[in-house]
């Protein structure tokens, strides 16, 4: 296994990309191996690739680009505002709810920080934020979209370790809204007592019409989370809804305009599935070499030997991924990982659905952590802000977002309850 190790870090190093990597150090070991030969590393990359779970990924991330596209985002945005934005730093609250509901149909972290960085972002300016307030709210509120369902996250965690999605999907909901109630409680505190915002009013008859706006992009959450919830989708069909949701509603509702950019988002979709699925092929290849070898079971083996308990290992899991957030993206450090520490947190008796919620949470810290968070850089891009600004605003958050975990990972119920109670309703 040193071997495997050290043509995968060598091959990192020099700055090849990941997926390649994880393939290319695979096939060298392949070449020193009389058992096995090249055709099965490609029959790997196939078999794991043509998952049927895998469509909900395009469908996702199509239904984002077109929320975003046929201003679907912007109502949930002005509804938001409307709705809480009078309160003092409520304008911040309202970027939040947005996110979160943005969240529950995207599933991606990154998007949503770039889409409401181009919806909030000027706003927040104009009503008198700081512009390190602003930014940092947005790239914290994005990450809530990795624990929200249907989370992309969530998905390559089910399909790599074959946890049923659906379960993870409905255990993200409460450390998810856990995420949403901490980063409030920290505008609060900085609107109150740093910023000092003043309050504006509450306009019954802009709220009504602000909700109204609001509505078609409202029905949608309850579409894909109510179709799931009942036993109606898998999570693929929930996808296929939410992306026919988004064209139906564009080709009515926006015509021409939602036409003539209709291949600049399918093309946008096409680039980032194609990342997903070739970075997914060669965790397959990686996968199939290491439990062709049995390396996990000697891993599993030799960290049950130490003596570890459960809580022990999940805090040294916890405290590496975040380590290992400051270097490598999301996707990255889900593909590296998990195949290694899964089987050795089964042996331990660890819930397999707990373990992918503290792994997205984890994931949803380093997407602002420095030097590699996504959010930050998506932010700073559209911005204009210094990453360092961006920084500064989200390190509240990181903190915060940081005790969620610990609480979560010390109260597992906390993300086992609605699974618990989604197959109690089934039976």
């Amino acid at each position: 296994m040193i071997w495997l190790a050290s043509a995968l870090f060598a091959l990192l190093l020099v700055g090849v990309p990941i997926g390649i990597s994880l393939a290319g150090s695979t096939a060298i070991m392949v070449m020193f191996d009389d058992f096995l030969s090249f055709s099965t590393l490609f029959e790997a990359f196939y078999i794991f690739v043509s998952k049927y779970t895998l469509i909900a990924i395009p469908f996702f991330i199509y239904a984002g680009f077109l929320m975003e596209k046929t201003g679907l985002v912007r109502g949930l945005f002005n509804f938001a505002d409307a709705l809480i934005g009078w309160v003092p730093g409520g304008f911040a609250y309202a970027t939040l709810i947005a996110a979160v509901l943005f969240g529950a149909i995207s599933g991606s972290s990154t998007a949503m920080a770039a889409a409401m960085s181009v919806i909030a972002y000027p706003e927040m300016i104009k009503r008198g934020y700081p512009k390190w307030m602003a930014a940092g709210v947005i790239a914290s509120a994005g990450g809530i979209a990795l624990l929200i369902p249907p989370s992309i996250t969530l998905i390559l965690f089910g399909v790599i370790t074959e946890v049923s999605i659906v379960d993870l999907f409905f255990a993200g909901v409460v450390p998810g809204l856990m995420l949403a109630i901490s980063d409030a409680i920290i505008i609060v505190a900085v609107s109150v007592f740093v910023v000092k915002l003043p309050a504006g009013t509450f306009n019954l008859e802009q709220c009504w019409k602000a909700f109204l706006d609001a509505l078609p992009a409202l029905l949608m959450p309850v579409l894909v989370l109510g179709g799931l919830y009942g036993g109606v989708f898998t999570p693929t069909e929930a996808g296929a809804a939410a992306a026919s949701y988004a064209l139906a509603y564009g080709a009515i509702f926006k015509r021409k305009e939602f036409f003539a950019g209709l291949m600049d988002v399918t093309r946008r979709t096409m680039n980032l599935t194609a990342i997903v699925f070739f970075l997914l092929g060669c965790v397959g290849i990686f996968q199939f070499f290491l439990a062709n070898m049995g390396w996990p079971q000697e891993i599993a083996a030799w960290a049950g030997d130490l003596g570890l308990s459960k809580f022990a290992f999940l805090f040294a899991l916890m405290a590496t991924l975040l380590v290992l957030s400051m270097w490598l993206t999301g996707a990255a450090i889900l593909v590296l990982t998990v195949p290694i520490y899964f089987p050795v947190a089964l042996s331990l008796g660890v819930d397999p659905i707990h373990l992918g919620i503290l792994t997205a949470l984890c994931i949803e810290i380093g997407s602002v952590i420095p030097p590699v968070g996504l959010n930050l850089f998506a932010v700073s891009g559209v911005t204009g802000l210094p990453v360092t600004q961006v920084i500064r605003g989200s390190f509240p958050f990181c903190i915060s977002d940081t005790v969620v975990l610990i609480i979560v990972l010390l109260f597992p119920m906390l993300a086992l309850w609605l699974p618990g109670q989604l197959i109690t309703s089934h039976f």
